[in-house]
Parts: structure tokens; C-alpha cells; sequence
């Protein structure tokens, strides 16, 4: 018979192995977001595990985001660009989405959310919103830096040529810093830094913090993570003069770099969104989109949330958001972030 439960404590070294040995897993299944979650944000979280005679046949990852402004979602994952469930048998499968749906109708919320890639499902989907972008990497330097377009290499090189250096930050008190006046430029709500904080020390052995120094001043940083032989460049941001010097592109061949010393074969760019700026950064790089395809299950007439910035509704907001003074927003953009999910 399957059974669903609760992830308990002490069971997280068995989830994370079953994780890490399905195809499906990604780093944002781990269980280390758990606690992450909870006490950066006060959310709850269920972490269901499905088992057949005391073995674990799939798992999910949920949090319950809950805001007077974007209303109340059980997410899987919230604050990860992927989720969804994790099994190796259609039952297991089957049992955890039964189990999510019975917590929401409890729960009440307005609406379930998959970032899974499946469109093998009766819910509803979302495509034309997100795309990923991921490819291989070398061993070598001089191979991994002639698979860059030839126009963005030129920039790249310049970077070098121009003595940028890159180093390994011990904290997130740098990138946090930067990460903030990278974001209220784009008219965005900044996670609070002991989210980073938090992230660092979760994922002590499977995330870093690359920082480009440039006349002796911090000007851009990333905080990646590591998973399985993949590095994935997640929390970063440039600085304005950044931009000028090409402090961003030698941040991301930097990363590139030190995660093929380590090991890492496959370079996964991150989500965009179709259509900015950030989207055609990363074709610039020689990365195809993969387009991402989310699932959901609304239960209320409000439906599937639009929660992109592109939305039209918010664009008074981003414009006002863009003007407030950075102390501001790095007081009020966590409360906002946290209802996001």
C-alpha cells in the first residue's frame, strides 16, 4: 500500500539520496530549503514523502505562501525556479498530488502550484512566460571561452584585458549589498540578506558566493549553487559601472571557470523571462531557451496568479519602486518578496 506523510526530522539524509539518484530531482528539491524557507520567511511548509513498504517512492516539496497582496498559494517550490514531484512510479505520483490537493482544499487556498516541467497532467498549464537556459562545459578554458559568441566574447576579453579579478566571499554581506541597487533598478522588491545568509550556511558545501573586484571595489556578485555535476548561477547582480567594464560578463565567465576546475559539466543559466533584456543576455551567450512549462490547480475565480513584473498592473509600482531610496527598499522589499514566493 502507498503511504503519504510529513518529512520528519532525521529523514532528510534519506530524501536528499533519493533526490540526487532520480532524474527528475533538481537542487531545489533538496531539503535543505525547508528550514531555509521557515525561518527566513515564516512560511509553512509540508515536505511529503511517498512510501511503499517503508521505502520512499517519490517526494514534494510544499510551501504555503500566504499575503494580503498576492493572496494565499501552496507552491511547489516557492522561491525556486523548479518543484513539482519527484518519483520513479506513476502510484507515487498519483498518491502525492492527491495528498496536495486534499492539504490545499484545507488549507483553502486560492491555488496549487507545480514549477515542474511535465505536460502530461490534467491541470492547467502555463507556457510563453519563463525560459531556461543550460548547455555543457569543459574541462578547458580556451574550448569553454571559443563557445561564446564571438560578439560577446570580445566584450568578455576586454573584461580581462582591463585586470578584473574575481574572488570567493565567505558571507553574502557583499553580494547582498550589490544585489540591491542591482534589483531597485529594475523596479524589483530585494530579499532580506539574512535569506542569503541563511542559504549559505544551509548549503554550505553546495553553494559560493563570486565576487568581481575591480580598482579594489566590490562591482558585481553571484551566490551559486552545486548540484550533481551542474553549477547554477542563482542571486547576482552588477553594480551600474559594472555594466560599463563588462563586470558582468567576466562575473559569469568567472563562475563558468572556477565550476569546471571543480568538476562541474553543464552551466545552468537560470530562468528569464521571455522578452527582457536578461532573456537575450543569455542567447547572447550561446545559450538556447528551453521554454518552462508550470503547472496549476485554482480552486477560487481569481484563478492562475499573474504575479510578472511585466504585468501592466504593477507598472506604477516598478516606477515608484525604482525611485525610492535604497535604505527603503532594503527595509520594506523583504516583507513584500516573501508574499511572492
Amino acid at each position: 500500500m502507498m503511504t503519504v506523510s510529513l518529512l520528519e526530522s532525521g529523514e532528510e539524509t534519506a530524501w536528499d539520496e533519493y533526490v540526487l539518484e532520480n532524474p527528475s530531482g533538481t537542487f531545489f528539491h533538496l531539503s535543505g530549503w525547508k528550514p531555509v524557507i521557515e525561518k527566513a520567511f515564516g512560511h509553512r511548509t509540508y515536505y511529503l514523502v511517498a512510501r511503499e513498504r517503508g521505502a520512499i517512492q517519490g517526494v514534494l516539496p510544499l510551501t504555503h505562501v500566504k499575503s494580503a497582496l498576492f493572496g494565499s498559494s501552496l507552491i511547489s517550490n516557492a522561491f525556486c525556479v523548479r518543484g513539482g514531484v519527484v518519483s520513479h512510479t506513476a502510484d507515487a505520483e498519483t498518491a502525492l498530488r492527491q495528498h496536495a490537493t486534499a492539504l490545499a482544499k484545507s488549507l483553502k487556498v486560492g491555488c496549487i502550484e507545480f514549477r515542474s516541467t511535465t505536460t502530461e497532467t490534467t491541470w492547467t498549464v502555463k507556457s510563453g512566460v519563463h525560459a531556461n537556459f543550460r548547455r555543457p562545459i569543459e574541462g578547458d578554458d580556451d574550448r569553454n571561452l571559443k563557445a561564446i559568441p564571438r560578439k560577446q566574447r570580445a566584450v568578455l576579453r576586454k573584461a580581462i584585458a582591463a585586470g578584473l579579478r574575481s574572488e570567493i566571499d565567505s558571507d553574502a554581506t557583499r553580494l547582498h549589498d550589490i544585489y540591491a541597487r542591482s534589483v531597485r533598478r529594475l523596479g524589483t522588491p530585494v530579499f532580506s540578506r539574512r535569506y542569503f545568509q541563511l542559504l549559505k550556511g544551509q548549503f554550505e558545501n553546495q553553494a559560493d558566493v563570486v565576487t568581481v573586484i575591480a580598482s579594489g571595489k566590490p562591482i558585481a556578485a553571484v551566490m551559486n549553487f552545486y548540484f550533481r555535476d551542474e553549477v547554477l548561477p542563482y542571486y547576482g547582480g552588477g553594480l551600474e559601472e559594472a555594466r560599463h567594464i563588462g563586470g558582468n560578463d567576466f562575473l559569469y565567465w568567472e563562475v563558468m571557470r572556477r565550476a569546471a576546475e571543480r568538476g562541474c559539466r553543464v552551466f545552468d543559466f537560470g530562468r528569464s523571462k521571455i522578452g527582457t533584456g536578461s532573456h537575450d543576455y543569455k542567447r547572447n551567450w550561446g545559450f538556447e531557451p528551453e521554454p518552462l512549462v508550470y503547472e496549476y490547480l485554482p480552486f477560487d475565480k481569481e484563478g492562475i496568479p499573474d504575479l510578472n513584473p511585466l504585468n501592466p498592473k504593477y507598472r506604477l509600482a516598478i516606477e515608484l519602486w525604482r525611485r525610492l531610496p535604497l535604505p527603503i527598499t532594503k527595509l520594506v522589499g523583504p516583507a513584500i518578496v516573501r508574499g511572492i514566493g
